[in-house]
């Protein structure tokens, strides 16, 4: 496949897949198992994960900026932004001391991820059928800080690729009695701030080898993980609010099942 076109397909994967619970890193490592695809550093999949953080902090700009605002004399906007910090802080102290072992073990194994990819999507169907009818937080905005912290564990279990940030958060957040919408919105305003310091650690992490040569792949992937991350985000919302989550457990059951017969084929 010619490099370009490689590119453009994995940016419309991160793309689409980033803000869903599915696992976006567990598609980009399988598709580039499978297609033999690699990147010095990882430098393409820091710099597309870094088009999706962009393209969620656009759509969130308005209301981020009306918060911070708010807080100089708003007790509910500075609590609000307590909340996501509290939420955060659990991804930062463990991220920081297993990051290595995540990177060159966890992320090496794409059985792991096959399987964490089915696993997932059964709770994910659990859970979407289990959740109340008349939950007890209908606004990701004014969660109590103890759930809020709580999520922010949830969101570590992620940490292993298949699990899914967004999907981790967000069975976290039904599970606590949040609707399904603020369920997803609560894990979009966190990932701001967690994928934003782990592109940023990454960076840091691998400037020594990360390879930015191809740069006309990278800005590729780039640019159609940014558009296609924006159209998702503002679907996403809209969707799980009428349908919920049952589609996206499929979807990854379907996809795991494939990679390990795949796997087994010995591809």
């Amino acid at each position: 496949m010619d490099n370009i076109l490689l590119a453009a397909v994995l940016g419309l994967l991160e793309g689409l897949t980033e803000f869903v619970p599915v696992s976006s890193t567990g598609h980009l490592l399988l598709l580039g198992h499978f297609l033999g695809f690699s990147s010095p550093g990882n430098a393409f999949a820091v710099v597309i994960q870094l088009g999706a953080v962009l393209a969620l902090f656009s759509v969130y700009a308005a209301k981020l900026t009306r918060i911070g605002l708010a807080a100089r004399h708003d007790l509910a906007a500075r609590r609000t932004f307590f909340s996501l910090l509290l939420a955060f802080l659990p991804a930062v102290f463990i991220g920081l001391a297993l990051h290595k072992f995540i990177k060159e073990v966890l992320f090496e194994t794409p059985v792991l991820i096959a399987v964490m990819l089915i696993l997932g999507g059964f709770i994910l169907l659990v859970v979407d059928r289990l959740a109340p009818e008349h939950p007890q937080h209908t606004d990701a905005m004014k969660l109590p800080l103890g759930k809020s912290l709580a999520i922010g564990f949830c969101q570590c279990l992620a940490m292993v690729p298949g699990v899914s940030r967004s999907g981790a958060t967000i069975v976290g957040a039904l599970l606590m009695g949040v609707e399904k919408r603020a369920a997803a919105e609560f894990s979009f305003l966190l990932s701001i701030p967690t994928m934003g310091a782990a592109v940023a650690y990454d960076i840091f992490k691998n400037r020594d080898v990360l390879d930015f040569s191809a740069i006309s792949d990278i800005a590729v992937g780039f640019i159609v993980a940014f558009l296609t991350a924006v159209f998702v985000v503002k679907w996403v919302l809209s969707y799980v609010g009428r349908y919920g989550y049952a589609v996206f457990g499929w979807w990854r059951i379907i996809v795991g099942l494939a990679a390990l017969i795949g796997l087994s084929l010995g591809y």
